[in-house]
């Protein structure tokens, strides 16, 4: 449709954009005819909707300084809205008609419709009456001019430096210049380095810093600064780079003019060019913008400030730096810089405690810390502060803030489509951590995704949204173990909930009152209480997205269902008042997403299979659903189903009927119990496309003495050659399919066979072109590994990254290949007793080598040279240490050593541990990079020496290594070090006596089962911050004030004394505390008030495993205290324990907890979920249904199915 092209970046453009395509659907207009309604109401409609788009740009814009316009907008919106769920209501009849031959509409659902589009008309016809909407300027297409409507003129940067002082970006500048003052730029190619960040990070004010820096005067020949900001017009900016570099206008009329004199000024010298603020994401604009300027001298280099990873990818830029939040430190500095004008004097301690407080709400963005600074630069009152603090930044004028117009910029940059999906995560709290696939999975089901490509899902198209957000510094990844996940600034989460209005409303985090009429998506962030809140949601008839984040949502499913006719999604996952489904769940015609995981349901009604919308269905965990509606193959737009961890007895075999659902993640287990081999083509893998990632598991626990059996199963699970991820567990054949020893699996990048422990010998993996991680282990039968094993080629394994093998107990000799392993960088061969062959000789880019447990390899070594627990011979040992080698490992090796007559450069991690019996002394200059060392059971090490400082060590941990005394000299000189932990070490005496000058970075000190340690007065850096004291008698006895010191910065302490009655004595505490751990004192009987009562910054305090300690200080706990957890100290809780203890009252206002205090009910969930033994689930009463599928788990995409033998329908 052509007013497609017409719409603008308005956030209505995404909404307008859906609803001029159902308009254009043939089903509304089959279905007017179909029931003899007037169908010119639909050309009405349209109309409508084209005049609203048609004025809607500049609305937007108006908003901002019109509050009349913003109510009127409020409205359209909510018009809209109702149109959409009209159109979806008619698709949904039409559809539902289609589908069954059978049914037949209502005259009263007609009717009904009739209504609601005669109601939608005149409401539309009444917005577009309003006086107001004359002084609409028509849009032209282009949603221009929001930008300066909103933020006023845009202030252009210059090189001219705007703030004397940067605090907290000396690394970051350090890094810069660096970079700019190498001599690593490509001659042929322009080498660019993009500063990239949030806005408000300070991204400029960097960039003027570094461009202003006297190295640079000196380095480069000529200098130019040209902010570029939203209009990146070639002609302009190159004659704006040409006047940069002459400090003069240029009358340049055309572009072979300007860059013709660009390219004459550039030629032979060396040039700097920043580039501010860049938007544009047009590879061909940039590349005619460097036609010029790749003529500068080799080492001519361009700066780029941006907010947009998307603008990188343009530059076709390998060096970027992200600008991170400022630390609390410094941003402690900006804040009193403009608050206080750092006059300290101005400042009592209630006031510096809000103005922390009020830091963390800025998260370290330094914009804001000015912004909040500013305005409390005229307040000295402690009230004033706190209105500041209790305030939110967004009710702030927009004159009187920089942020506001900083945020909403990027806001403004946005495309319709992701402003939609980034204002609705306003329904989120902040700090929620967001899992990229549960948020895309919302925004589908609210209807944000479309795909106007066949070739491209939903799914791909959520995938692109979210990227796009992320590369635009909405999101931030946030990385916790293994998992990655990703979080929202505060500022950014306040900038959503601004845009969205009305629409989001949090139950527990916006301000209380009623839940506004026009509310679209709620979250029960807090658990129910009963509150005006909750009882004014029923008038929210249009709400679509009910989430409950907390574990009862205080309303009946069926009261849901009742009251939010219009729901989209609708999660209760962990809600344990949820027990059953009602039948009326079929009336939410317009749900797309129904998430039941964690609830009590024992089963789904059969009126569930008639949501023709439904999409997503989560039952995960529910311990107590035993099998599916048998219907379920009626849900036509069912493409992902989720039942991890949910046994069920009997499971539908109508799942191949959903056409829309795709798994791309497959797990079949307890394939023992597979009778006819023939059974397992049913799964017919072979055709499954989508298909990923596969796991094949067998039980080892169950004899299966019929290998040829096991081999034909195996065989018939063939995947299709799409498969990226296999792994293979448990397998009880004694040959590998014939699928796997060819080139059919050639997309295969990880492959993991474990446990197949009748296997003779490995398939030819060395042809899987594209693999690269192979993990073995547990290979019983295997001897040796020769050329089959490449696959009789010599660039074999040509992409492998990593190799693994564990565990193999009867493997003796390893056949190298000259050329195999091209690529690989990690090598494990772990607990492989018996191997006795050498090791590849050519592994060009080994960084990480891991041997543990190879005895035999010792033993066919005549010369050695001695590495992990591996004695191999001079020339192989030369070889490793020939490889750029980051990370070696030495484990549980005696006999072992790591030579000491030569130097080890790119080594980066070193652990050496119950190992090299021999090594007496440690000399730290042969690893000039190491920035991790762990020296661990080396029984007969007495020094580490050191003949110069050493700058990258961050990590140093020395255990049980009897016979170390200390460093040479008393100190070891590590500048950079962060980490300190030593432990058993029996003649240790002290510790170095200038640690803040030898560790002035070390942040945290651990000291364990050393009895003889002592500390000297005023010994520990001023940086430290983190500090355990565990089973130290000598070094707690002398602990006193002279121990810390004037340390400002001590805020967590950790004490573990077996011996110690009372605790702590009067001045033995640093009054820096935040949080403090007593654990495992099994003497300790008494906490001792006059050691505490001065901790005014304690807030946390953690007891634990102090079984006769009888109670708190009778004087009470500091008042600072909000959190007080106990663990194992039974008289304790016997009389602290809550409302039942008899001094209860005396910690009533602080959060405590018992640590065996733990629900029941999510106990006996726990229980049932993890040690629920599927092989008792029962089998009797049936006939005969196929092989036995019990799905635990299909997720789009994952998929998870047990084979329990013969499973029976109830007869």
């Amino acid at each position: 449709m052509p007013v497609l092209e017409t719409l603008g970046g308005a956030f209505f453009g995404a909404v307008l954009q859906v609803l001029f395509h159902k308009l254009d659907s043939h089903k509304l207009l089959h279905y007017f005819r179909g029931r003899k309604l007037d169908v010119r109401m639909l050309k009405k409609l349209q109309r409508k909707l084209m005049d609203i788009n048609a004025v809607i740009d500049d609305a937007e814009q108006k908003q901002f300084t019109n509050s009349m316009v913003r109510k009127w907008l409020h409205e359209v919106r909510d018009a809209l809205y109702d149109a959409e769920d009209l159109l979806e209501e008619i698709d949904y009849e039409f559809s539902k008609s289609e589908l069954k031959a059978e049914f037949q509409c209502s005259a009263s659902k007609v009717s009904s419709i009739e209504s609601k589009m005669i109601q939608l008309l005149d409401d539309l016809e009444s917005l577009l009456d309003q006086k107001l909407v004359q002084d609409f300027k028509i849009s032209s297409g282009v949603g221009s001019g929001l930008a300066n409507s909103v933020l006023g003129k845009r202030n252009e940067s210059s090189s001219l430096v705007t703030q004397e002082v940067i605090y907290g970006r000396d690394d970051d500048k350090k890094i810069i210049l660096n970079w700019l003052t190498s001599n690593n730029g490509n001659h042929n190619q322009l080498s660019i380095l993009c500063i990239v960040g949030m806005g408000g990070m300070g991204k400029t004010t960097l960039a003027q810093h570094v461009y202003n820096d006297l190295i640079i005067e000196a380095k480069f020949a000529i200098k130019a600064w040209v902010c570029v900001s939203d209009e990146f017009d070639v002609f302009k900016l190159t004659k704006a780079i040409l006047e940069g570099i002459h400090q003069s206008t240029d009358d340049s009329r055309n572009l072979e003019m300007v860059q013709g004199r660009l390219k004459e000024s550039l030629t032979g010298r060396k040039v700097l060019l920043v580039l501010d603020d860049v938007w544009n994401e047009d590879r061909d604009q940039w590349k005619s913008l460097q036609t010029s300027l790749k003529y500068g001298a080799k080492g001519s280099k361009i700066l780029v400030t941006t907010r947009n990873n998307e603008v990188v990818s343009t530059l076709e830029s390998n060096n970027i730096h992200q600008l991170e939040k400022l630390q609390e430190n410094y941003s402690w500095q900006v804040f009193a810089k403009h608050a206080i004008q750092d006059d300290n004097s101005k400042l009592n301690s209630e006031l510096k405690e809000i103005g922390m407080k009020i830091l963390e709400k800025c998260q370290g963005l330094p914009l804001a810390l000015e912004t909040v600074g500013s305005l409390l630069q005229s307040k000295s009152s402690v009230g004033e502060w706190e209105g500041v603090l209790r305030s939110n930044i967004w009710d702030l004028p927009i004159e009187n803030s920089k942020i506001i117009p900083a945020l909403l910029l990027s806001y403004y940059h946005l495309p319709s489509h992701l402003k939609r999906c980034f204002a609705y995560c306003a329904v989120f709290p902040k700090g929620h951590v967001f899992v990229k696939e549960s948020l895309i999975l919302s925004w589908m089901a609210e209807n944000f995704l479309h795909s106007y490509q066949q070739s491209k899902s939903l799914e791909d198209v959520g995938e692109q949204y979210f990227n796009d957000l992320l590369s635009r510094s909405f999101f931030q990844r946030s990385i916790w173990l293994f998992d990655i996940d990703f979080v929202m600034h505060d500022l950014l989460n306040d900038l959503a909930k601004y845009v969205s209005g009305e629409m989001c409303y949090r139950l527990g985090v916006d301000r209380p009152g009623s839940v506004p009429t026009t509310t679209r998506h709620f979250s029960m962030v807090k658990n129910h209480v009963d509150c005006d809140e909750y009882r004014s949601l029923c008038d929210a008839k249009r709400l679509r997205t009910f989430l409950c984040i907390s574990r009862n949502c205080g309303m009946s499913i069926q009261d849901l269902i009742s009251n939010f006719k219009c729901l989209r999604l609708l999660s209760l996952s962990k809600c344990q008042n949820i027990k059953e489904v009602p039948d009326t769940i079929a009336d939410l015609i317009h749900l797309r997403s129904l998430d039941l995981s964690l609830t009590r349901i024992k089963r789904l009604p059969n009126s569930i299979c008639s949501l023709y919308n439904l999409q997503v269905l989560k039952l995960e965990k529910c311990i107590h659903l035993k099998e599916l509606p048998s219907t379920l193959h009626e849900l036509p737009n069912l493409r992902r189903l989720e039942l991890t961890k949910t046994y069920l007895r009997k499971a539908t075999m109508l799942l191949g009927n959903l056409k829309n659902l795709e798994v791309s993640e497959l797990s079949i287990k307890n394939l023992e119990n597979i009778a006819d081999s023939c059974d397992a083509l049913a799964a017919n893998l072979r055709n499954k496309k989508h298909l990923m990632i596969l796991h094949l598991e067998w039980d080892l626990k169950v004899k299966n003495e019929d290998s040829i059996k096991e081999r034909e199963v195996l065989e018939n699970l063939q995947p299709a050659r799409h498969l990226e991820q296999l792994s293979i567990t448990g397998y009880s054949g004694t040959q590998f399919p014939g699928w796997l020893s060819d080139k059919f699996l050639l997309n295969m990048v990880s492959l993991t066979l474990n446990n197949c422990k009748y296997c003779q010998w490995l398939p030819s993996l060395g042809l899987l072109t594209f693999l690269k991680r192979l993990e073995i282990g547990g290979l019983d039968r295997i001897v040796r590994i020769d050329a089959d094993f490449y696959g009789n080629i010599s660039s074999a394994f040509a992409s492998l990254e990593t190799l693994r093998f564990n565990d193999m107990k009867e493997w003796e000799e390893w056949q190298c290949m000259t050329g195999a392993f091209p690529r690989l960088h990690s090598l494990f061969v772990i607990k492989c007793p018996n191997l006795k062959g050498n090791f590849p000789e050519h592994l060009p880019c080994l960084t990480i080598l891991c041997i543990n447990g190879c005895e035999q390899l010792v033993a066919s070594t005549p010369r050695t040279e001695e590495i992990e627990g591996v004695n191999m011979e001079t020339c192989s040992f030369d070889m490793l240490l020939s490889h750029p080698l980051h990370s070696l490992g030495i484990y549980c090796c005696p006999g072992m050593n790591i030579p000491m007559n030569h130097g080890y450069p790119f080594l980066v991690e070193l652990r050496i541990i119950q190992c090299c019996d021999s090594l007496t002394n440690f000399p730290l200059d042969l690893f000039p990079k190491l920035c991790s060392l762990r020296l661990d059971g080396c029984y007969n090490l007495q020094m580490i020496t050191q003949g110069h400082p050493h700058g990258h060590l961050k990590s140093l941990s020395i255990r049980k290594c009897s016979e170390l005394e200390l460093f040479p000299d008393e100190g070891l000189f590590a500048p950079q070090l962060e980490t300190f932990s030593i432990e058993g070490l029996e003649k240790w005496k002290s510790m170095p006596k200038r640690m803040y000058a030898l560790f002035p970075s070390l942040n945290r000190l651990s000291i364990k089962d050393c009895p003889s340690v002592e500390l000297s007065d005023g010994c520990l850096p001023l940086n430290l911050k983190h500090i355990s004291l565990l089973n130290c008698s000598k070094l707690v006895a002398s602990l006193n004030k002279g121990v810390w010191g004037t340390n400002p910065s001590i805020k967590v302490l950790s004490i573990e004394e077996k011996g110690m009655e009372c605790f702590p004595g009067e001045g033995f505490l640093p009054v820096s505390l935040t949080q403090l751990h007593i654990k495992d004192c099994p003497n300790l009987k008494k906490l001792d008030y006059r050691g505490l009562c001065h901790l005014s910054s304690l807030q946390k305090l953690f007891l634990r495993n102090c079984p006769i300690l009888q109670c708190l200080p009778k004087e009470g706990l500091p008042e600072s205290i909000s959190q007080l957890e106990i663990t194992n100290c039974l008289m304790l809780k016997q009389w602290y324990k809550k409302e039942e203890g008899e001094d209860w009252k005396k910690i009533a206002h602080i959060r405590t907890m018992f640590s065996s205090e733990i629900d029941t009910s999510l106990m006996e969930i726990f229980l049932e979920v993890f040690e629920a033994d599927i092989s008792t689930l029962p089998t009797e009463n049936a006939g005969l249904l196929g092989f036995g599928m019990v799905i635990t788990s299909l997720a789009n995409n994952t998929m998870t199915v047990d084979m329990v033998g013969l499973i029976v329908a109830a007869s």
